[in-house]
């Protein structure tokens, strides 16, 4: 049995943006769909960020082993020829991912390299002493689900602000480490992203700063997000790394 087969714990928020509006076109050129093949009856899907032509960044929990990224796009039910639909070459969980302590990250590198233009661009990472503290705003943006149960095939986009540690640790019953995630999400207000949203971007000011990873079984927040910024040395090396091995 592969290590990271596992059924995804519906804690997890594995492609609805609650609250939000639909994106203007084309405003996240650096968002990507995770087209995933499974085996189990519910459909799976995630989201994902292009930060090198080659590579997209995402949560771990989103591993399987059949996964095409699907980049450039507004509509996802439609064959729009602004989309480019690459598959994967390898996808790399990072190697101390766990269900319960997490490190819930993943980089996929792709089969090749993406044509940037207007339509597919990268996302920054943040630099090391790059931080973001409560009352930022920040934007998420993904497909799936715009109200309860109410699907959508196109991209949408919700501003979601950043909560002190202690309202998740109040919010979860499993640990929470802030140096390695953020808490994300007034709980005052129904705005939050939720199952089809994972790996999906926290950006602020054009800079990635969180990816979606987990919450509370029926979406309200605060949500928990995993902390970009304490993983830039995994993120580099990895890349470097995985770049080296595929040339020829």
């Amino acid at each position: 049995k592969d290590p990271f087969d596992l059924r995804i714990d519906r804690t997890f928020l594995s492609g609805k943006i609650i609250g939000g509006r639909e994106a203007v076109p084309h405003s996240h050129p650096y968002i990507a769909y995770l087209w995933i093949n499974t085996t189990e009856k519910t459909k799976k899907k995630c989201g994902g960020f292009l930060v090198h032509e080659d590579f997209v960044l995402t949560a771990a929990h989103c591993w399987r082993r059949s996964i095409t990224v699907i980049l450039g796009a507004r509509d996802i039910d439609e064959q729009e020829m602004t989309q480019q639909v690459i598959p994967i070459r390898k996808a790399i969980p990072h190697p101390y991912f766990k269900r319960k302590s997490f490190n819930d990250i993943m980089l996929l590198q792709l089969e090749k390299k993406a044509k940037l233009n207007a339509e597919v661009s990268l996302l920054k990472l943040p630099s090391g002493h790059s931080q973001v503290t409560p009352g930022m705003v920040c934007s998420l943006a993904g497909w799936g689900c715009i109200d309860q149960n109410i699907s959508t095939s196109k991209l949408h986009e919700v501003q979601l602000e950043i909560q002190k540690d202690k309202e998740c640790l109040s919010h979860f019953k499993r640990p929470y480490d802030s140096t390695t995630k953020i808490c994300v999400g007034n709980p005052k207000e129904k705005k939050y992203g939720l199952q089809g949203d994972s790996g999906s971007p926290l950006v602020s000011k054009n800079v990635a700063q969180g990816i979606v990873s987990y919450g509370k079984m029926e979406g309200t927040p605060p949500n928990i997000y995993t902390r970009i910024s304490s993983f830039l040395c995994w993120i580099k090396t990895t890349m470097k790394l995985f770049k080296l091995q595929g040339q020829d």
